[in-house]
């Protein structure tokens, strides 16, 4: 239970005190960047936040009742954030937070179920790559002479090759929901990509309305209703009709996947997959204006480590730039910052649906103070 144990010796004693300077030092930071503190209550109305998290989350929030509805204790700041801005904010605009999270671990694991985040959102349409770079080289500094690694990634890249698949929309749309699920996302890729559909058998004698033949199945088990069911295996009896994947089309997501680099040398690669794909090239040209920022920021870009899978096992709202910055010596220790691009979740939370470009991310000032007490 080593997270559990230096969780409780930052919150007694003398490590309580140094986290209160810690999280202070940080504050201070983000004010200094522009940033109005705020505070969004920790029980959060269930329903509607619960469908903007991925399946992650959703399975791992605390849920409970105030007796008319729903709640959860919050399990990131950034949803609440993001509502808060839509409802009530202006553009541009810069929100800072100190506070608790709470997610459900499976029973032994050594991971903390409720600890600290103090984090930094920009709201900035004007220019998404400059807002990028800023939010990057402000958590850069923030963690400057702390020996920390850092990482980055672009959802944004991989989203645009599935999204130029010559395919049907059901398979576009199921490989953007798996990508976040590697193992699940590479057997989809797989079988879609197969001459001989492994469910081709099992649907080819329903016939055009499966909906008598459920019904005839027996009783029901489980929620879904046989509509729902019958509807379903028509979407299985659309896809096993659907031709594979071209291999060039294949090929283009798994160099994605497989590219690591320094980022200037990644941009090169990049720039030739998009010869092959017309879909990827507006994804490379945002990749590239986002390296142009950060070098003016004054981030190495040519020492600055970049992974095309980066993010996948992350927060599945952020859907362009990702980075993070972790401790190689420590694999004990969670990643002590992660953060990233989430234009669409402000989309899902405008009522106009027309959203504001953002970026954002937090750090976790008990696991930085963890790594400084190990030295």
């Amino acid at each position: 239970m080593i997270e559990r144990a230096y969780l409780d010796d930052a919150r007694t004693g003398q490590g309580l005190a140094r986290l209160e300077a810690e999280v202070a030092r940080l504050m201070a930071l983000f004010a200094e960047a522009g940033a109005a503190k705020v505070d969004p209550a920790a029980l959060q109305p269930a329903e509607v936040l619960l469908d903007l998290y991925g399946e992650d989350i959703r399975a791992r929030a605390f849920v409970t009742s105030d007796g008319e509805r729903e709640m959860m204790l919050r399990p990131d700041f950034t949803v609440p954030v993001v509502e808060r801005h839509m409802a009530h904010g202006a553009e541009p605009a810069r929100y800072c937070y100190a506070g608790r999270v709470w997610r459900r671990q499976d029973s032994g694991a050594s991971r903390a179920s409720e600890y600290l985040q103090c984090g930094f959102e920009l709201f900035d349409g004007a220019d998404p790559a400059a807002a990028d770079a800023e939010a990057f080289a402000l958590f850069a500094r923030a963690l400057q002479g702390r020996g920390l690694q850092p990482a980055t990634g672009d959802m944004g890249l991989l989203f645009a090759a599935i999204d130029g698949l010559a395919t049907t929309d059901d398979r576009r749309h199921a490989l953007r929901r798996h990508v976040w699920r590697p193992v699940r996302f590479h057997r989809l890729l797989e079988r879609y990509a197969s001459v001989r559909h492994p469910k081709a058998d099992l649907v080819s004698e329903v016939g055009d309305d499966p909906l008598p033949a459920v019904r005839a199945a027996g009783r029901a088990v489980g929620k879904r209703s046989a509509q729902e069911v019958a509807q379903r295996i028509k979407r299985l009896v659309r896809d096993a009709a659907t031709p594979p994947l071209a291999d060039i089309e294949v090929d283009l997501i798994e160099a994605l996947l497989d590219l690591r680099a320094p980022a200037a040398q990644a941009l090169t690669k990049l720039r030739d997959l998009a010869r092959e794909s017309t879909s990827l090239a507006p994804a490379v040209d945002r990749f590239a204006a986002r390296l142009e920022a950060l070098d003016t920021r004054g981030v190495d870009v040519h020492d600055l480590p970049f992974e095309g899978s980066f993010g996948r096992t992350t927060l599945e709202y952020y859907d362009g730039f990702v980075f993070g910055f972790y401790a190689p010596e420590r694999p004990d220790l969670p990643v002590i910052a992660s953060g990233g691009r989430y234009d669409a979740l402000t989309r899902a939370l405008d009522a106009a649906g027309g959203g504001v470009p953002a970026v954002g991310g937090i750090i976790r000032p008990e696991a930085l103070l963890a790594l400084e007490a190990g030295r």
